[in-house]
């Protein structure tokens, strides 16, 4: 990984591999870009994938502030500025789908099309009293039993592998126990991207049957306000959607980037 200086003040950690079709993988709050570690390997190596850690977590700075739903969409921005990218496709997991939709009613120019893998519509409110209990809990520095405690309010519908989950486990000890407040209330207290304006770019949600963190209303929501976009279920599935299923998730990435690539550069006036 490297570190890359941004427009925002900050300096994110950033992993690359591949080349061509540039795509921006966001991590959930809680989680580093290693979250991402059972689907990069099966995703195309005709792909450029550029996996940071978002402000606050792993490698990246820690700044005292800053933790607002848009202070993580215009990290992504000043991201894709440092790096030169013009557009690329942003595929969030959880609260990162909601960066993701943050970018792309932001800077609509940005972004050629979204993948939100069990991504919420609206998390604007309070944190749900089972979090708050965990989280008011939590240690300075966080601990390993703070974070058993937390994956027991985030359960798993299907197994996965114990090396991946403790490699999670790890990497979660890097976020400092203010950034774990100050991520969840950053996302609570905004305003949902799609109350505030619209997205048009091609767009493919992904959806545990079994999510028991989020209503399945909310991916209905999703689809529903988003002209164009399709809605896949993945059965005997819970909220973490990419953990559990990282072959199909890959494959359906994969599959919605090769079907949109063209029709994407043609509207934005780009060469096909």
């Amino acid at each position: 990984m490297r570190r890359v200086p941004l427009s925002t003040g900050v300096d994110l950690a950033v992993h690359e591999s591949g080349r061509g079709e540039t795509v921006v993988l966001l991590h959930a709050w809680g989680e580093t870009h290693r979250s991402f570690d059972r689907v990069t390997p099966l995703l195309p190596r005709s792909l450029r994938l550029v996996v940071p850690d978002q402000r606050g977590v792993g490698g990246s700075a820690k700044p005292a502030g800053g933790y607002s739903l848009r202070d993580a969409g215009e990290d992504v921005v000043a991201l894709l500025d440092a790096l030169g990218i013009d557009a690329c496709w942003l595929l969030g997991t959880s609260s990162g789908g909601y960066v993701a939709q943050q970018v792309a009613v932001a800077h609509p120019g940005r972004v050629r099309g979204l993948v939100l893998v069990g991504a919420p519509s609206d998390l604007h409110g309070t944190v749900p009293e089972a979090l708050a209990r965990v989280l008011a809990a939590f240690h300075e520095p966080v601990t390993r039993d703070d974070l058993r405690a937390l994956n027991g309010v985030l359960p798993l519908h299907t197994p996965v592998p114990e090396g991946f989950l403790d490699d999670q486990d790890s990497s979660a000890l890097s976020i400092p126990r203010t950034v774990w407040f100050a991520g969840i209330e950053g996302l609570v207290a905004a305003v949902p991207p799609l109350r505030r304006g619209t997205i048009a770019a091609p767009t493919l949600i992904l959806w545990g049957a079994d999510d028991d963190v989020l209503p399945a209303s909310q991916a209905r929501e999703l689809a529903g306000a988003i002209d164009g976009s399709r809605l896949v279920v993945y059965e005997g599935t819970g909220h973490l959607v990419l953990w559990e299923r990282p072959e199909r998730v890959a494959a359906d990435v994969a599959a919605f980037i090769a079907a949109n690539a063209g029709d994407a550069r043609q509207e934005k006036g780009g060469p096909v």
